[in-house]
């Protein structure tokens, strides 16, 4: 039975649409073949931004989401394979041309957040344990709402005091 639609960063329909043929094509299908996936991708595209809008602990994702370790290895590894930073450059690429600018953008601004330690500096003291994901993760969240002009407010929430005034 399909997991409803019960969390705020769930992916709507529209939002689905957009980003489900941009994932890798499920191991099953390739010609090499593979084992069918247990879990529906949506489901754990959902959890994945659970994860991000909450920022919880990955052992911490409710009953009703696949397994935390399906969830997580299905986020490495799509991650380590740049299936993350395709799907945003598409959504980026997609917003600059409907907001009549070039694809790429002309300028970047570094600041000391940015700029990756020294290869010298261990991983385990740097605190790096895919946060570069899941904020893209985020980032893609965003974007997804942006095409489909979709708020993140559920729909029984009023209206802020500054969007009632305009």
């Amino acid at each position: 039975m399909p997991r409803r639609r019960c969390s705020p960063s769930d992916t709507w329909d529209d939002e689905w649409a957009l980003s489900e043929p941009l994932l890798p094509t499920p191991a099953c299908e390739t010609k090499t073949g593979g084992r069918p996936e247990r879990h529906p991708r949506r489901e754990i595209v959902d959890a994945i931004r659970y994860v991000v809008d909450t920022g919880c602990k990955w052992r911490a994702l409710p009953k009703d989401f696949p397994p935390w370790r399906t969830c997580y290895g299905f986020m490495a590894r799509w991650a380590a394979a740049g299936v993350v930073g395709q799907i945003r450059d598409q959504f980026r690429k997609r917003i600059r041309r409907e907001m009549g600018k070039a694809p790429g953008a002309v300028a970047t601004v570094i600041d000391s957040q940015s700029i990756k330690a020294a290869d010298t500096v261990g991983k385990d003291s740097r605190g790096y344990q895919h946060s570069e994901s899941l904020i893209t993760w985020a980032a893609i969240t965003l974007m997804t709402r942006r095409i489909t002009r979709r708020s993140s407010r559920r729909s029984g929430q009023p209206a802020s005091r500054e969007a009632q005034r305009d």
